[in-house]
Order: structure tokens, then sequence, then C-alpha cells
């Protein structure tokens, strides 16, 4: 339920990398060009040794364009330029003209050199920023293993935050001697805050998952881990805006034991898709419990039950997977598009499902999504080809 959604765009094509190989070369003899003009406008002897002036542009584009080095040296090439007269115009200029063109030049030089430091520093501490950062959100949505026991597992997502990983979707499969016991879940709200309740849910989760006998004392344990969360959080944060006091978070929990049995409880989230070669349905149509924070949860609570065989697996996934729209607003076909990846002729791996319906996600949106996006495939061990491409 975050609304403030930015893509992680695809990787560039080849026609992509050409063109941004083509900018950079053009911004590399940008300033050659800048100075081969200038020098030809002056040996056409009708500027009067004006057109010298210009050439303190060349040093403060090669500083923006390529580097402090470049800078450097094409400004002394510039300076000396300056003092060398050109042509009959050249040799009516005064010398004063010539040495203010030069110095004009090296002061040119110098700030820019000293803006391009700034700059690379700048730079540099972003990067270390981003690094830090990713490690950050990388221990909070950590990535799955590929099996876990009997059960191939795969998860991935699109966070709606610009230069986030992570946002208010979170999900995570901790195999457990009761079987494997998976959460997936959406934060009401987006930036910090999100991030915060995400890190608070995970961090019960992966605690109750071991602690708790049933599915049940999970669920309950997450209510009441988050009950305390926002207890916790600060009265400014409850300041910014009314709707703070109505947080809430959808939950889905599913465990499923070494002989394909499942158990689900749902608290205000999408069922997830159950599966099949060519066939996908979701596991229930029941209505599900509120989400977590809006009210207490009811003394008795009834898990979904099933069982999958070798041929089958379970789709979970984020409202923000129907909720993604394309230009003329029309909602992604979730469903029609899961079938079609399934509609091979071997079944596809979880990873490589999981892979093929984000990546048609982020087509159909086009960069425009509005709300996160997670999705975690799981099925038997028997399950899916070995295909090593995205359908």
């Amino acid at each position: 339920m975050n609304r403030t959604w930015a893509w992680r765009p695809l990787p560039p094509v080849a026609g992509e990398t050409f063109g941004g190989f083509a900018r950079r070369l053009f911004v590399l003899v940008l300033p050659g060009i800048w100075v081969a003009a200038i020098l030809a406008w002056e040996l056409a002897g009708t500027g009067h040794a004006q057109p010298l002036q210009l050439l303190a542009a060349a040093p403060a584009i090669a500083c923006a364009g390529t580097g402090r080095r470049e800078c450097v040296v094409l400004g002394g090439l510039c300076a000396l330029i300056a003092l060398i007269p050109f042509g009959a115009a050249g040799q009516d200029a005064a010398p004063a003209t010539r040495l203010g063109t030069c110095a004009a030049v090296l002061a040119v030089v110098a700030a820019s050199y000293l803006t391009a430091g700034r700059r690379a520093r700048l730079l540099r501490e972003l990067a270390r920023t981003r690094d830090v950062a990713e490690a950050a959100q990388r221990l909070v949505l950590r990535p799955l293993p590929e099996r876990i026991g009997g059960i191939r597992v795969a998860a991935g997502h699109l966070s709606a935050g610009e230069g986030a990983l992570i946002g208010g979707d979170l999900y995570d499969a901790v195999p457990t001697r009761h079987g494997l016991r998976v959460v997936i879940g959406d934060v009401r709200g987006h930036g910090l805050a999100a991030v915060g309740t995400v890190s608070a849910m995970l961090g019960c989760f992966r605690e109750a998952a071991h602690d708790e006998p049933e599915l049940s004392g999970v669920l309950r344990r997450l209510d009441r881990a988050l009950a305390r969360h926002l207890a916790g959080r600060s009265g400014a944060a409850e300041a910014e805006d009314a709707d703070a006091a109505e947080e809430f978070v959808t939950v889905l929990l599913l465990q499923v034991a070494h002989g394909g049995e499942y158990t689900a409880l749902n608290c205000g989230h999408p069922w997830p898709y159950r599966f099949g070669s060519g066939t996908a349905e979701p596991v229930a149509q029941d209505e599900p419990l509120p989400p977590l924070g809006l009210f207490p949860l009811p003394d008795q609570l009834h898990p979904l039950s099933g069982r999958l065989n070798g041929r089958e697996g379970l789709l979970l996934y984020t409202d923000g997977a129907e909720d993604a729209r394309d230009a003329r607003g029309a909602f992604f076909p979730l469903r029609a598009e899961l079938l079609m990846c399934l509609s091979g002729a071997a079944p596809p791996a979880p990873r490589v499902l999981v892979a093929a319906v984000r990546d048609r996600i982020a087509r159909h949106a086009d960069g425009r999504l509005t709300d996160d996006v997670a999705l975690l495939a799981l099925a038997h061990a028997a399950w899916g080809g070995h295909r090593s491409h995205p359908v």
C-alpha cells in the first residue's frame, strides 16, 4: 500500500548502451571542436581578436564532461593559444587584450578544477552511502535460497521508493521443525516509517516461526509486535498526519509440510494462486480476516488447509502486482499473465516464473507503478523444468 512508487528499469538493450557511449564520446571531443571553431573564426580575420575570449569556455566544458586532468591540459593549451597572435586581426590586437584573455582562461581553469574536485568527492560519498544503504536493506529483506528442504522457493520485488531496494512490502521463508513457514505482507504507508514496520514484522516472524507450534501463535505474535512497534513510534510521526493512528499491515502466513500439506492464515492479504501446468486459481474465495493493527484478532482462528502434489505450486503476491496500470489505466492481468508463463511445454522453475511475472509487471507499468510489488513462488522439489530464461 505504499503509494510513492519508482520503478527499477530493466537492463539496457544494445541500442541504449551504444547511445550512452556516443554521448560520452561527444562530450569528450566537444571541447576540441569548440577550440578549433574559435581558431577558425580568428584566422578568418573578422573577429579583431574577440573570438579568443570564448576560449575560456573550453576548460569548463572539459571539466563538466570528462574530468579534472582534461580540464587542466586543455585549459593550459587554451591559455597559450590566447597569447599567440593569429592572422592579421591577432597582430592588431593589443598585448593587454591577449593577456586578459589568458588570465580569464586560467581563472576558469582554477574554478572548474575546484568544482570538479568537489563534485568527485560528493560522488564518492554518495557511492559509499548507497553501498551502506543496500547492505542494510538486504539484511531486512534478505535473498532466499533456491531450495529449502524439499521445497523450491523464489522471491522477487520491485520497490516503489526511488533508489530504494525495499519499501512497504515484506516476505520471508524459514525452515522449522514444523515445516516451511512463509510470510508475505504489505505495510500501509511509505518511506522510513514503512521500512521500520517491515523490519519489526520480519524480526518477529523469524523468531516466532521457530518458537510457536501452531501457525495461529505466529500470527498472534506478529499482532503483538505490530502493536508494540506502533506504540513506540515517536509522537512527531503521529502529529505529522492523522492517518498514523490507522496504520495497519496485511499479512499472509503459510506453512508447508514435507508431504505437501499446507495451512494458511490471511489478514487482509490477497489469496495466493495455486498453479499447475497450464492452470492457475486462487486457493480460496473466502474473505480474509481484517489487516493487523485495525481490530483485535478473534479468539478462534481457522486456518485454510490444502495439499500440493508434485505438479503444483503457489504464487504469493502483494496487491501492487494487480494494481499496476499501463498508460491507458488498465490494471495488470495477473492471472492471465501467469497462465501465459505456464503455457510452455515444460513448467518453469519458481525462480524463472517469478522473474517472468516481475518483468511483465514492469513492462506493463512502464515505470509508472504506484505501489510496491512482492512475489514469492514455491513448489515441490519435483516441480519445474530447468529453463534458464524467463518465459
